[in-house]
């Protein structure tokens, strides 16, 4: 038998980070433990919905949209902060590289952010 968590124990862990890491910020590399290497010169925060975790699974109800982005500049990797500035670091992802230039818009699709954990099947 498997051991680990279980689908209803991820979903209540998952439900929990969703409610407190709701901003997500660029990085052009690792953001490293604790969410701050690697900034993107685009270092807005943007407020994130999360849908209902589902099978280990959490991911965003809502598009994340930069306007006008500060840079020319290759995203890779997001983090997911408690506040708009500042607040704590849940966790990080990768984003599939885009290179922007300075004053393009930047979107990422509902669905597009994820945080999953293994669970026993």
């Amino acid at each position: 038998m498997d051991t680990g968590l279980t689908s209803a124990g991820a979903e209540d862990l998952l439900a929990e980070l969703a409610s407190t890491y709701t901003y997500v910020q660029l990085h052009v590399g690792l953001p490293g433990a604790s969410g701050a290497a690697n900034v993107a010169d685009e270092s807005t925060r943007l407020q994130v919905t999360w849908a209902s975790p589902s099978a280990g699974t959490l991911a965003s109800a809502s598009s994340l949209e930069w306007e006008d982005v500060a840079a020319d500049e290759t995203f890779t990797h997001f983090s997911a902060w408690s506040a708009a500035s500042d607040g704590t670091c849940g966790f990080t992802g990768t984003v599939i590289p885009t290179s922007v230039e300075a004053g393009d818009t930047f979107k990422i699709s509902a669905g597009n952010v994820t945080a999953s954990l293994l669970v026993v099947t």
